[in-house]
């Protein structure tokens, strides 16, 4: 049976501190997973892993846009596994974020562990948005607030990311974390709403978190962390 490993670059609380400059490069964090998000260096736009290929989706004016990366980028977090799925069923009918998620839920067994998903599918309605690029200083908090939103209708594409237990909050955003990319590799983000019609399910046990920290960053180890606060913003911006 093969090890399903959650690899984590850095955490989610730091990149909430402010800490945006890519730590780990992009070709690294591929050898430890073929699905997985994260944001990139200085938090330009939402990475999407999928298939082991990454994408770059960012907020242009009045449109998404979503570019294939070739690996030389860095991330300043990001989090991926191989995935293997455990269990598989199909969606036949429609059904809102919600009701998906609740179903996913059910299949799950346990609140301890952290969870893989990917849910391919045609969705009436796709809801996302992206973080902007942003110099060093303001608070991740700060810049989710001017965060692009986009939504796409009739659209075809896969949902990537983690459940993650509340006993992982900080470290992660407790609950759903995913991202979407449109199957024509035009439309994607963090998804913050959405309808499905049809698709196909697929959920995996996560057997172990690697927390990898960015041992080379100053910054990170000279940071003081306000952990109430960074658990506030991480409620708001998530």
């Amino acid at each position: 049976m093969v090890e399903k490993v959650l690899f984590q670059h850095n955490t989610l609380a730091s990149l909430m501190a402010g800490l945006y400059r890519g730590t780990m490069p992009l070709s690294q964090l591929l050898e430890h997973g073929d699905l997985g998000i994260g944001t990139l260096d200085y938090i330009d736009g939402e990475l999407i892993i999928l298939d082991g290929k990454a994408y770059q989706a960012i907020g242009t004016g009045d449109k998404a846009q979503v570019i294939q990366l070739d690996g030389s980028q860095t991330v300043p977090y990001a989090a991926v596994v191989k995935h293997v799925a455990d269990q598989s069923f199909a969606i036949n009918q429609e059904m809102s974020d919600l009701d998906l998620k609740e179903k996913l839920e059910a299949h799950f067994g346990t609140a301890n562990l952290f969870q893989s998903l990917k849910i391919t599918g045609r969705f009436k309605k796709m809801h996302v948005r992206m973080i902007q690029k942003s110099d060093i200083g303001p608070a991740f908090a700060e810049v989710a607030k001017n965060q692009p939103e986009y939504t796409e209708e009739e659209v075809d594409g896969t949902l990537v990311g983690f459940w993650t237990p509340e006993l992982f909050h900080g470290v992660s955003v407790a609950g759903y974390h995913l991202h979407f990319l449109s199957d024509d590799k035009q439309f994607g983000g963090h998804v913050m709403d959405f309808q499905i019609q049809k698709g196909q399910v697929e959920i995996a046990q996560i057997d172990a978190l690697v927390q990898d920290f960015p041992k080379n960053s100053q910054a990170f180890k000279e940071a003081n962390f306000d952990v109430d606060q960074l658990r506030q913003d991480i409620a708001t911006s998530e």
